[in-house]
């Protein structure tokens, strides 16, 4: 059942024991702006996450208006339940927590993974300068997503000196719905490129954290025909690779601006109603006289009224790809379009609908 944006009632998560979030969408659904939303939401209650970026395209650091990251881990924001709008859970920790940030450098990564398997030291920046590793993850797509998943699972599992889980959750910023399925999935990527060695050990390592329990994968749609359909394939195609489904990340949910009457009515004859409607709300100008508020108030009429249709027409289409997502059978949860963008504050109200609709 759909978790809806403004529900009062905070909701208890539905991922304990989940490490690992995976968030997919197909393009233009605004995965990374729901990725970083669920980072803020995981860490809100005194916890520390760590978003994960593996694209290139620096959005993490558009969205939260930091300068471009590097190769590094670093703390990008703190959170409290109150800066999402939420009181404080028993027991959490008063001061909140954080969301840390690491945006993957391929190459940097496919150098540090030589280094710690075959000790190249020097060699790895030679191989830099003669343009090997971008000729290894061009012939080898396998070997890059190997490293791109492995660092998350790293993370994901990483111990500090104290013996504690390093972070408490790890979001990955991931790939398109399109391809996620065979990102995820570098097992059988690189089972043609070696299967002894630790690139093949490494990818068996991979595997057995994202189809662990400690894994979900999220795919975020948005209530129209393309984006709800390939969530549909996408989640089939997850299931079918034995990978762990998570929730449904509905984003850009648009209020409704006409009743349920008001929808099921708009096809009828309401000219004259909505022409009284206008008059009494003084829209006539100033005359009492009937012929002379119908005549001001007349060229309004019809694009009010076609205005109604349009939005009558696109709520049922949207009730038909809810219905379409209920079939799946998963947790979603809706969130608002924000008519001014997303920026910083909007990202920390959508993270606050997540937490309370169960999300985090």
């Amino acid at each position: 059942m759909a978790r809806t944006p403004g529900q009062a009632a905070r909701r208890d998560p539905d991922w304990e024991g989940v490490r690992l979030h995976v968030v997919s969408g197909k393009g233009g659904t605004g995965k990374t702006t729901v990725a970083a939303a669920l980072a803020l939401a995981l860490a809100a209650e005194g916890h520390r996450t760590l978003l994960i970026e593996v694209e290139g395209r620096q959005g993490i650091a558009e969205l939260f208006g930091i300068a471009a990251l590097p190769y590094e881990e670093r703390r990008i924001a703190s959170v409290t339940p109150a800066q999402l709008g939420l009181p404080a859970q028993d027991g959490s920790a008063n001061g909140g927590g954080e969301v840390h940030a690491l945006a993957i450098d391929t190459e940097q990564a496919l150098l540090e993974y030589l280094d710690m398997f075959y000790k190249l030291g020097r060699a790895g920046k030679a191989l830099q300068k003669v343009g090997f590793v971008d000729f290894a993850t061009t012939i080898a797509p396998g070997v890059r997503d190997v490293l791109l998943t492995g660092k998350a699972c790293e993370a994901a599992r990483r111990k500090g000196p104290d013996g504690r889980r390093r972070y408490d959750a790890v979001v990955m910023d991931a790939p398109p719905t399109g391809r996620i399925t065979r990102f995820l999935n570098v097992n059988s990527e690189v089972a043609g490129l070696a299967r002894i060695g630790p690139i093949h050990s490494q990818a068996q390592a991979v595997m057995r954290v994202l189809k662990s329990a400690e894994t979900a994968v999220h795919l975020v749609t948005l209530l129209e025909e393309m984006p709800v359909q390939e969530t549909v394939d996408g989640f089939a195609e997850l299931r079918e690779a034995g990978l762990p489904v998570g929730g449904v990340l509905v984003n850009m949910v648009r209020p409704p601006v006409l009743d349920a009457a008001a929808v099921a009515a708009v096809d009828g004859d309401h000219r004259e109603e909505v022409a009284l409607a206008l008059g009494e709300a003084g829209l006539g100008g100033r005359s009492r006289k009937p012929e002379t508020v119908r005549a001001a108030v007349e060229p309004l009429i019809d694009p009010l009224l076609e205005q109604a249709r349009e939005h009558a027409e696109r709520v049922e289409l949207e009730r038909a790809r809810r219905a379409d997502l209920q079939q799946l059978k998963l947790p979603t949860y809706e969130l608002p379009l924000l008519g001014e963008g997303v920026d910083l504050g909007g990202l920390y109200r959508l993270a606050g609908e997540l937490k309370r609709q169960g999300a985090a």
